[in-house]
């Protein structure tokens, strides 16, 4: 049991005894975070949805019960509103056990948490949300953290969500950013269909260098404008434009296919495609001190990505088109006009 209260704050105890309290033990080891949190049980139900009658809340037995049967919505509450970034990269838990037991003649739920991690961090952060809104904004957690052979202590409020510690070394701030662009150019199929469907046609590297670089610069541009806020788009319209950018080079593919893409048009797509590359970092916490290196380093990974695609798809569209010319006829307006319906389906995914 955590009993951080008598120890960090005693006279806010007594100050705050009629409001609903937590209590959390955040334990970093090397492969995982082990979180133990309490939380007041009816104001875990009333924050998740789920009823409790009068004799559960009486009979700690029955209050567990009912409470266990809700471990989905739990966890799944947890995750969206006990927020860890390990290294500036979130992480989600998984519920280990479920326990009651009362405190200051409270019932309380015992919740075990589990993170997996593949080495020891070097920066933790926690941002903590849970309670305020749905059921107390006079709530507070009393938490305490063991990171690096140190402890640090500190009280989650409405006020005062948020716990940071550590801070992350310029090599790993670099290597992560770097993996994380990669990443989500390799798992971002909308982005390769664009980029290939750029490529069809082009049969000179001057060619496709003048696409990448048109590409490379306007994507490159709205992704560090996006990420420092100074412009803002909704994310359904960028979605959605991704998508119908995707439907209209398919289209001059195959109804045009003689006629190269300009460099402009590579341009005008990559500023589109920019605000979709921010998406990702927009949902990441970063301070200050992070962002620009971050910003550098997810952008360098993007296009060492990209570059990859492009060197590994380019000699086979021109190897196709000069050696198997009859091939090349239906190849070419097939593979548009599937990437044609992935783009139309994307779109209607997006906007409707």
């Amino acid at each position: 049991m955590i009993v951080l209260m008598l120890v960090i704050a005693p006279s806010f105890a007594s100050a705050h005894a009629s409001n609903s309290e937590g209590y959390s033990l955040i334990e970093v080891k090397n492969t995982g975070i082990a979180y133990q949190l309490q939380l007041d049980a009816v104001e875990l139900s009333h924050a998740i949805g789920f009823q409790v009658d009068e004799e559960a809340n009486a009979v700690p037995e029955r209050l567990q019960s009912i409470t266990s049967a809700n471990k989905v919505p739990i966890e799944e509450y947890l995750n969206t509103h006990i927020r860890m970034y390990v290294d500036s990269l979130p992480i989600e838990g998984t519920i280990t056990e479920i326990g009651m037991e009362t405190i200051n003649e409270k019932l309380f739920t015992i919740l075990s948490i589990s993170y997996a991690l593949t080495k020891a961090p070097e920066n933790l952060i926690v941002q903590y949300d849970a309670i305020f809104e749905e059921s107390d904004p006079s709530h507070a957690n009393m938490a305490k953290v063991i990171m690096g052979g140190k402890q640090q202590e500190f009280i989650f409020t409405y006020e005062v969500r948020e716990l940071n510690i550590g801070e992350m070394s310029a090599f790993t701030k670099i290597k992560q950013f770097f993996v994380l662009g990669l990443k989500h150019i390799f798992t971002g199929y909308d982005h390769i269909l664009f980029v290939i469907s750029l490529l069809i046609g082009a049969m000179k590297v001057r060619h496709i260098l003048s696409l990448v670089t048109a590409f490379t610069i306007a994507h490159s541009m709205t992704l560090a404008l996006a990420t420092l806020e100074f412009v803002q788009l909704p994310g359904k319209f960028v979605e959605s434009a991704i998508a119908l950018s995707i439907v209209y080079v398919a289209l001059k593919n195959i109804f045009n296919p003689d006629s190269k893409h300009a460099p402009w048009i590579a341009f005008a797509f990559g500023l589109i495609h920019g605000f979709g590359f921010a998406g990702i970092l927009s949902e990441l916490h970063l301070g200050k001190s992070h962002l620009a290196t971050a910003l550098i380093s997810f952008n360098v990974g993007i296009e060492a990505g990209q570059l990859l695609i492009v060197s590994l798809v380019f000699p086979i569209l021109l190897y196709l088109s000069k050696n198997f010319a009859r091939i090349n006829k239906w190849v070419t307006p097939s593979i548009s006009t599937a990437v044609l319906l992935f783009g139309f389906a994307w779109f209607i995914e997006r906007a409707f």
